[in-house]
């Protein structure tokens, strides 16, 4: 029997107890997983804990999970599952409009719920946490000059600065010489 896949879960709800329920069910399947309560909080550890896949609420204090898939496609690719009680169906196109890879609807089965988890990290994705976690071997950042592009984490930093850039800009190939710049 094949081993289950492994990696990191960002899970984001306002439901302590849900949410804590989702985690404790994900880490019985042997994956790493963070809790957060609000919008604000899930994208900064998007950025911090750069997970492989996030577990996302749409209604979140702070900014809502809409914004927060927005948000976080500009600088990670990991995968985003939105688990939410709206099930009208704009609200399932809207929410895999602006990103999201599935959208499972509450009340839910939390074993489902883990083995959609699973067949997504089983699935190769380019760039983001899955390739800072080690399932493809680790590049060195580019650096030229003051500029650092890290393939890797998806992160451009200028002079120290981050600089955002959305998917399609970060993965536009660059034409010319170095030279040119």
């Amino acid at each position: 029997m094949p081993t289950p896949p492994t990696g990191r879960i960002l899970v984001v709800d306002d439901e302590t107890d849900l949410a804590q329920l989702v985690a404790e069910y994900l880490r019985k399947a042997g994956l790493e997983v963070a809790v957060r309560h609000d919008g604000t909080e899930a994208v900064a550890a998007v950025r911090d804990f750069t997970p492989d896949v996030l577990v996302l609420d749409l209604g979140l204090p702070g900014i809502d999970g809409i914004e927060v898939c927005r948000q976080v496609r500009v600088f990670s690719d990991c995968y985003v599952l939105m688990l939410t009680a709206r099930d009208d169906e704009v609200d399932k196109i809207v929410g895999l409009s602006v990103g999201a890879d599935d959208y499972v609807t509450k009340p839910f089965s939390p074993r489902e719920l883990v083995a959609r988890v699973q067949a997504m990290l089983r699935r190769a994705r380019t760039g983001g946490a899955a390739s800072a976690a080690g399932s493809r071997s680790a590049q060195q950042a580019l650096v030229i000059g003051e500029l650092v592009v890290d393939e890797d984490s998806r992160q451009v930093h200028l002079a120290g600065e981050p600089v955002a850039l959305t998917r399609i800009e970060f993965d536009c190939p660059v034409t010319g010489s170095v030279e040119a710049w």
